[in-house]
C-alpha cells in the first residue's frame, strides 16, 4: 500500500510542477534534476520526492481510480452541513455561516465558539470544520510514520515522561544500523513515503551525526523526512536541511511565556520560536502547536495558541491532551475544529495519539471535526513502548500491520484517500 497517488507532471516553472490527479490539479516542490514534462511522480508535503516509471504509475491509478471516485464521493456525503439543525441559537448560526462562507471571524467570535456547551452548537461547529476541510483540502489525509529512536533526554520538563529526572524509566538508544533497518522496513516494506525521525534532547545524537544518518537515509530511500529531536539551533537547522530533511517537528506547547518557563526549568519561549521561525526561513514544513489542559491555562490562552500556530506558517497543526489528567474529548475536538475555521485552506491538522491515549474514537471523532492527518507508529515494538512520554499511550502494543490495517478501514469508512496530493 503506497501512502501517495502517482501524478503526471503538467507544467514546470523553475522548481514548482503542477501535477495532475485525475483531472485535479496541485503544486509541488521539485528538487529532483532532469524531471520533464509527462513524468510521473510522487509528491509528500507539496515536494516532489520521486519519479514513477510509467507503467508502473498507470497500474497503479487503474488499481486506484475507482475506489479515489467512491471515496471521495462518500467524503462529500459525510462533510455536508445541514441547512437548519434544531437547537443551535441565530448567533451561532451567523458565526458559523460566516466561517462556511470563508470569512475571517473576529477573535470573539471564536472565543464564544470556545464556549459552546449544546450538544447541538457543538455539532454544528464540528460539521462546518470537516466542510471546511473538505471544500479547501478534499479527502486526502496525510498517513505519515513516527521513529522514536531515543528516549535520552537532557531537558527536564514537568509534563514528559522521558524528563532527565525519570530515574525509573528504562532508556534506550537506537544504533544507526537499527534506525536505519526501521526506515527500510516502513518505506519498502509498508510503502510510507513521509517519516518523522523523533527523540528525546539526546546529546549522543549530535547534529553531525543526525547529518550523517539523514544523508544515508537519502541516499537509500525516496521518503520525505521530518526531524524532531528539540531546540537545535540556526546552524544545525541549516545542516540537516542541507542533508536533506524538510520538515521540522517541534511544538512550542503554550505560548504563555510565563507558563512556558514554568513547564520547561526556567527555559525561555522565544528561544523555541526562534527556532520555529529559522526552520520556516530556511524552508523546512512546520508542524508546531500546543499542549491542552495544562494547568492555569485559560480558554483565552488556548485561542492565542492556535493564532500562533497560523502565525508560525505550519503545514500541519499538532495539538494533544496534558496526560493523565486530561481535558475533556469536547475540549480537544473543539481545539481542532477552531483550528480549521481559523486556517481553513492550508492546515493539515494531525489526529495526535495523545487524543488517541484519551479517547479511543478520537481518531473518527477528530477526523469529522477538521483533521486530515494521522501518524503511525512504525518504532520497532522492542523499543516503542519505553518512548514514554505518557501513561498508557496508544499503540505500544500494536504491530505496523495491524496500525495500517484500523487506519485504511477508518478511512475508508470516511471517505477519505491516504494521501498527501502536495498543494
Amino acid at each position: 500500500m503506497c501512502y501517495a497517488i502517482p501524478g503526471k507532471v503538467t507544467a514546470i516553472s523553475g522548481k514548482t510542477v503542477t501535477v495532475d490527479y485525475f483531472g485535479e490539479k496541485k503544486k509541488a516542490i521539485n528538487e529532483i534534476v532532469n524531471l520533464k514534462l509527462g513524468d510521473y511522480i510522487y509528491a509528500q508535503g507539496g515536494y516532489v520526492i520521486q519519479t514513477v516509471p510509467a507503467k508502473e504509475a498507470v497500474e497503479t491509478l487503474e488499481t486506484w481510480k475507482e475506489l479515489f471516485f467512491e471515496l471521495r464521493e462518500t467524503d462529500v456525503r459525510l462533510s455536508r452541513r445541514p441547512a437548519e439543525e434544531t437547537g443551535v441559537s441565530r448567533e451561532v448560526s451567523l458565526i458559523l455561516d460566516r466561517a462556511a462562507e470563508g470569512r475571517e471571524l473576529k477573535r470573539e467570535e471564536l472565543h464564544k465558539l470556545f464556549l459552546l456547551e449544546n450538544p447541538a452548537e457543538l455539532d454544528q461547529l464540528y460539521k462546518t470544520a470537516n466542510f471546511l476541510r473538505q471544500k479547501y483540502l478534499a479527502n486526502s489525509c496525510c498517513v505519515h510514520g513516527i521513529i522514536e529512536f531515543s528516549n535520552h533526554c537532557k531537558n527536564d520538563c514537568v509534563y514528559c515522561g522521558i524528563r532527565r529526572s525519570n530515574t525509573i524509566l528504562e532508556r534506550y538508544r537506537m544504533t544507526d544500523d537499527e534506525i536505519l533497518a526501521a526506515v527500510a522496513e516502513a518505506v519498502e516494506k509498508h510503502g510510507f513515503k513521509a517519516l518523522v525521525l523523533q527523540s528525546g534532547e539526546d546529546p549522543e545524537f549530535s547534529v553531525d551525526r543526525l547529518d550523517n544518518l539523514i544523508r544515508e537515509i537519502k541516499k537509500r530511500h525516496a521518503v520525505l523526512i521530518f526531524i524532531s529531536v528539540g531546540e537545535i539551533g540556526r546552524a544545525g537547522l541549516k545542516k540537516l536541511y542541507e542533508a536533506g530533511a524538510r520538515g521540522l517537528l517541534l511544538r512550542f506547547e503554550t505560548g504563555d511565556p510565563k507558563l512556558y518557563a514554568n513547564l520547561h526549568c526556567g527555559d525561555e519561549l522565544e528561544d523555541r520560536l526562534r527556532d520555529l521561525r529559522d526552520a520556516y526561513e530556511l524552508g523546512y514544513l512546520i508542524l508546531t502547536g500546543g499542549l491542552i489542559g495544562l494547568p492555569g491555562q485559560s480558554l483565552e490562552s488556548l485561542l492565542n495558541d492556535i493564532l500562533l500556530t497560523k502565525e508560525l506558517k505550519t503545514e500541519m497543526y499538532s495539538f494533544g491532551p496534558v496526560l493523565p489528567d486530561g481535558p475533556k474529548t469536547e475540549l480537544v475536538l473543539k481545539v481542532l475544529a477552531v483550528s480549521r475555521l481559523i486556517d481553513p485552506q492550508n492546515a493539515k491538522i494531525v489526529v495526535t495519539t495523545g487524543f488517541e491515549t484519551l479517547d479511543p474514537q478520537a481518531r473518527r471523532l477528530g477526523l469529522l471535526a477538521g483533521a486530515n492527518s494521522v501518524m503511525l507508529n512504525v518504532t520497532p515494538l522492542k523499543f516503542r513502548k519505553l518512548y514514554d512520554i505518557y501513561p498508557d499511550r496508544a499503540h505500544t502494543e500494536e504491530t505496523i500491520e495491524e496500525q495500517i490495517k484500523t487506519t485504511l478501514e477508518l478511512l475508508y469508512s470516511l471517505g477519505r484517500a491516504p494521501t498527501d496530493l502536495g498543494v
